[in-house]
């Protein structure tokens, strides 16, 4: 199925929308509870797949929200279309955590990419979001994404989020060696691994992990500096204990506004 070609513009710095325009008739596909604002005669249903594949049948599309269940994204996706006479309509997407939104036209590159299990964010209609397991057994236990990550095929735009500041990044044969938490996407014919981050030493106290993600090969390569789940830990590791004491930063200030508060 071709996917249908819809105009967008990315607004904001640090907690950025994308606006689709939606010519009449045309429809984007996105992740549930991603839809930020949308303008009338906008019409939008939760479905089970992505709409690529209209004649797969129930079964096709049982097993394609399995898939989906297994990546823990919900089993339905939500498709929005302009179903107005003649005018373009706007439908705006954003990301659940503070980041950037990258914009990708697989028309223009090898029509598939892999993503991190929770970064795909909306895409035009025809475009396929599915799964992809990891060949090695090193690459599945020890990088940050697991076994699986999300395939996203077709021939228009999709977005994907990522937390902090992008990079992108073109191997032209060299090897790169990433944290595994700061891969975002890569195209197909990168090959991507895990190794050992150094000797026991660099690996227990060099605060860099114990395992790095390597990337080589010809092609693009997303990377993000702040990944969600080590922003999450380091508020988690500040964050004031029930029936302990205050730590960490602003915690006289903390204590004080207690008792003004009465506690």
């Amino acid at each position: 199925m071709k996917c249908h070609e819809v105009d967008y513009e990315i607004v904001g710095k640090d907690m950025q929308m994308v606006l689709v325009e939606l010519d009449p008739g045309e429809t984007v596909i996105a992740e549930a509870g991603a839809m930020n604002y949308m303008e009338e005669e906008i019409v939008f249903e939760a479905k089970m797949g992505d709409g690529s594949q209209p004649d797969q049948g129930v079964f096709g599309k049982l097993f394609s929200a399995g898939k989906r269940a297994i990546t823990g994204e919900s089993i339905f996706m939500t498709h929005f279309t302009n179903q107005g006479g003649s005018q373009k309509r706007k439908v705006a997407f954003a990301a659940p955590y503070p980041g950037s939104i990258i914009p990708m036209d697989l028309g223009q590159g090898g029509g598939e990419i892999l993503c991190q299990k929770d970064s795909f964010l909306c895409a035009a209609l025809g475009t396929e979001v599915g799964i992809a397991f990891q060949r090695r057994l090193g690459a599945g236990f020890f990088g940050g994404e697991g076994f699986i990550l999300q395939r996203l095929r077709g021939d228009g735009m999709v977005f994907v989020h990522a937390s902090g500041t992008i990079i992108e990044k073109e191997l032209k044969g060299e090897t790169l060696r990433v944290d595994t938490g700061c891969l975002v996407a890569f195209e197909p014919s990168i090959s991507y691994d895990i190794e050992r981050a150094g000797n026991l030493k660099s690996m227990f106290f060099g605060g860099e992990g114990l395992f790095l993600a390597t990337l080589s090969g010809h092609g693009k390569v997303w990377l993000q500096s702040l990944p969600f789940s080590r922003l999450a830990d380091r508020i988690l590791a500040h964050a004031p204990r029930a029936g302990g004491s205050d730590k960490g930063e602003g915690s006289v200030l903390g204590g004080i506004g207690r008792m003004l508060d009465g506690d």
